[in-house]
């Protein structure tokens, strides 16, 4: 697995044509829905374990942690350097071992610049993260949450969420 992770590494990292680079992200067994662009020098840890829905957008340099599963839904902005993660050290045990949790990512969530979210967190449906939120615990539907640790500042205040994000670009 780490040779397939460092050859999506140079390919995320060389190739500047987003559906090439599609092509052998579903090769390695990511699964990528429908007019979902990921961005270059996106980071990936065991993609077998990462869906990504339909019409979504993973920004530039993003990591996506598959040590355990994620989940991403539909219509789901992730910004640029944004690091999901599913997998951390037990800092209680004597041994440091790791721990897993998987995170799940409902439809129309947008995810700021430099958000972290942590292992075992669910996101709902239309929350927003600020940029640099680091995100703990679970975001209920449509709030806005930001700081470290991320906390509900507010309501997004729009309900009926229906929109495509549909701004692909070739060469990102």
């Amino acid at each position: 697995m780490e040779f397939e992770v460092m050859f999506l590494h140079v390919i995320g990292d060389n190739v500047a044509i987003h559906c090439v680079r599609r092509f052998f992200y579903r090769l390695a067994g990511l699964e990528v829905g429908k007019g979902s662009t990921i961005h270059m020098a996106v980071r990936f840890y065991n993609p077998k374990n990462i869906k990504i829905g339909d019409d979504t957008i993973v920004g530039e340099r993003a990591v996506l942690d598959g040590r355990d599963k994620l989940t991403i839904g539909n219509h789901v902005d992730i910004a640029t350097d944004v690091m999901i993660y599913n997998a951390e050290h037990d800092v209680k045990d004597l041994n440091f071992r790791a721990v897993t949790a998987p995170v799940t990512i409902h439809d129309y969530v947008f995810i700021g610049p430099r958000a972290i979210i942590l292992p075992g967190v669910t996101i709902k449906k239309g929350a927003v993260i600020a940029a640099g939120a680091v995100v703990t615990k679970d975001v209920e539907e449509n709030a806005i949450v930001a700081g470290v640790p991320a906390v509900k500042i507010r309501d997004r205040g729009v309900k009926d969420l229906n929109y495509k994000l549909g701004r692909a670009a070739w060469f990102r």
